[in-house]
């Protein structure tokens, strides 16, 4: 069972992973909370703790002003990698305003919608 210390916010948002300095990836945010991200990807070649770059931009904002973060890699599976945001320098602002993003933006998917009879 998960213990999670900051509430998880669902979405989707495309971003690209850097490593040194070099983008080497790119990906979409899943999910968010103040502490990490879980990122989809099929980027594979990534270590436990590595510290990777993620370099985004809100696709509705008027201006194009790319924002980066810093994490490092606590989890990887199949699907992605899950990054943490503890213990490296961040803007706090740039998280808070990519979850407020996320939140503002998801849509719940309704993949089996009810079917309405006529009566």
């Amino acid at each position: 069972m998960e213990h999670r210390l900051s509430t998880r916010v669902h979405g989707k948002l495309g971003l690209l992973v850097y490593r040194r300095g070099m983008p080497v990836a790119t990906g979409q945010v899943r999910d968010a909370s103040k502490r990490g991200l879980f990122i989809a990807t099929d980027y594979t070649d990534v270590q436990l703790n590595q510290t990777l770059e993620l370099e985004f931009c809100f696709p509705d904002k008027r201006e194009k002003q790319f924002r980066r973060l810093r994490a490092h890699v606590v989890r990887k599976s199949d699907n992605g990698i899950g990054v943490d945001f503890e213990g490296v320098e961040n803007d706090g602002f740039t998280i808070s305003s990519m979850i407020q993003w996320l939140k503002k933006h998801h849509r719940p998917m309704n993949y089996f919608p009810v079917r309405r009879h006529a009566h």
